[in-house]
């Protein structure tokens, strides 16, 4: 039995004999019934086209201004911070490829893990690279969008003490969170209008942007040698760990039919992420050539109309909002999986809290900024390694899951393996993580970083190594079962 409670749905008791075309418990009125138990394929529906929107809202967003100039403040050129924002974001083919699952297995990512780590060991997954990773990522967000409301609140001739900065942050949280709460069918619902406001709102920022860029930008002291790679693997990470933070993605597609084509899933899913990834990255960045981007608000009000201030800070809110919600969503799931019997609404509201608690900290006593490019690139650590895992499971089985059999959790089930655990799953993701530990270069330097001078190799090494050894293992003592 899945470890979940689904929520109450009124007027759903009645029997029907025919299922309505698009089930009750995934409509846009109604709070999602569905956690992470299994979808049964009458309750699928839609078209992989719609993840496009899914993944384009959350990624026009304050975040990607804040990751977009950061790179031209470490020191890049403008050139530079470019091909750093488009190899970056090619990671979202690895997005594309773990969403391609969802439909195979009609359960989300949280789930489907099951496969790779058993019930127990998928149990500890979920608490640390599940819950509190996008609990994280959650708060992170939402220190974003609250930076940008406290200016719109100044705008409005309010101080923004500390009491109005609590209240603003839990607004914008309360307003996320019940994004979060209604679940799939109102994200789907909502994502669309949303991705449209934002790429109407974006399109005139992109405009001021252009007009003043300096196109032929280059350092005052240009980066040569080490220094340059050191800087150029630590800004590839930096962009990619927006990618690789969404190892959930099968969380918005497993309502998709089963027979909808993988290669459409992976395609809109990689297209509605690096699109506006990219192209809002490099906004930050082309904008960092003539203006400030320490505060990216203020730099980017010198380049745009007076009248656009507002309504620039309200985008910025929007966006960070729809992205969030996505990280709540799934850190509800999270906590379903860790094993805790609790409803998937009342889950959300309680990660919901954690976030909040972790922003305020984040804002009222630590460097935004500062906080921001340490902890995104530090998660690669992890975020990487099982990724990796994810991915070539996916791989090795041929995207074949069975999702009734993912939901037994007993000792006689087929991914109970040992006592609980995948022998293949834990030593790949914990060698993994280890090896690119040693090679990161940000809160700490690890000893192959210190030996390259710098150079941070912990996402390419934890990718590579996290699925060789996977591999291995899965086709020598402990072969997964082919579900």
């Amino acid at each position: 039995m899945a470890s979940t409670i689904p929520d109450p749905q009124p007027g759903t008791g009645t029997a029907r004999e025919t299922p309505p075309p698009q089930p009750p418990s995934d409509r846009a009125g109604r709070v999602e019934a569905h956690g992470i138990d299994h979808i049964p394929d009458h309750e699928r529906h839609g078209r992989p086209r719609q993840l496009f929107s899914v993944w384009a809202a959350a990624n026009v967003n304050y975040l990607s201004l804040v990751t977009g100039g950061a790179l031209i403040l470490m020191g890049l050129t403008l050139w530079q911070a470019l091909a750093v924002i488009v190899t970056g974001n090619l990671f979202w083919l690895l997005t594309g490829l773990l969403s391609i699952s969802g439909p195979a297995a009609g359960a989300p990512s949280e789930v489907i893990t099951r496969a790779m780590y058993g019930v127990r060991g998928n149990r500890v997954n979920n608490a640390v690279v599940g819950w509190l990773i996008s609990v994280c990522y959650f708060a992170l967000n939402l220190a974003a969008a609250a930076t940008a409301a406290f200016a719109l609140v100044e705008m409005a001739g309010i101080t923004a003490n500390t009491g109005v900065k609590v209240a603003v942050v839990m607004v914008v949280a309360a307003l996320t969170l019940a994004i979060g709460v209604y679940g799939h069918a109102m994200i789907m619902k909502l994502y669309l209008p949303i991705t449209l406001a934002l790429t109407a709102a974006f399109a005139v920022v992109a405009v001021g942007v252009f007009q003043h860029t300096d196109f032929s930008y280059v350092p005052a002291e240009p980066l040569t040698g080490t220094d340059l790679w050191a800087v150029l693997a630590a800004g590839v990470t930096l962009i990619a760990s927006a990618p690789l933070s969404y190892t959930t993605s099968a969380d918005f597609s497993r309502y998709l039919p089963r027979t909808a084509p993988a290669r459409s899933v992976v395609g809109w899913t990689f297209l509605g992420g690096f699109l506006p990834g990219a192209a809002v990255c490099s906004l930050g960045a082309l904008a960092a050539t003539v203006v400030d981007m320490t505060d990216p608000q203020a730099g980017l009000r010198q380049l745009l109309p007076d009248w656009f201030g507002p309504l620039l800070l309200l985008a910025l809110v929007l966006g960070t909002i729809a992205i969030n919600a996505l990280t709540a969503y799934s850190a509800g799931l999270a906590l379903q999986a860790v094993g805790i019997r609790i409803r998937r609404s009342l889950s959300v509201l309680a990660d919901g809290t954690a976030a909040v608690a972790l922003t305020l900290y984040g804002l009222l006593a630590s460097d935004f900024l500062d906080t921001v490019s340490n902890v995104l690139q530090l998660t690669v650590v992890l975020l990487g390694p099982a990724l990796a895992v994810y991915a070539t499971d996916i791989v090795l089985r041929r995207n074949r899951y069975d999702g009734p059999a993912l939901m037994d959790e007993t000792p006689g089930g087929p991914f109970w393996y040992t006592a609980g655990v995948n022998p293949a799953g834990a030593l790949a993701l914990a060698g993994g993580v280890t090896v690119s530990a040693l090679c990161v270069n940000t809160l700490y330097t690890g000893p192959i970083a210190r030996a390259l001078g710098g150079v941070d190799l912990a996402l390419p090494v934890g990718l590579v190594t996290a699925a060789l050894l996977y591999t291995l293992l899965t086709r020598g003592k402990w072969r997964a079962p082919t579900a």
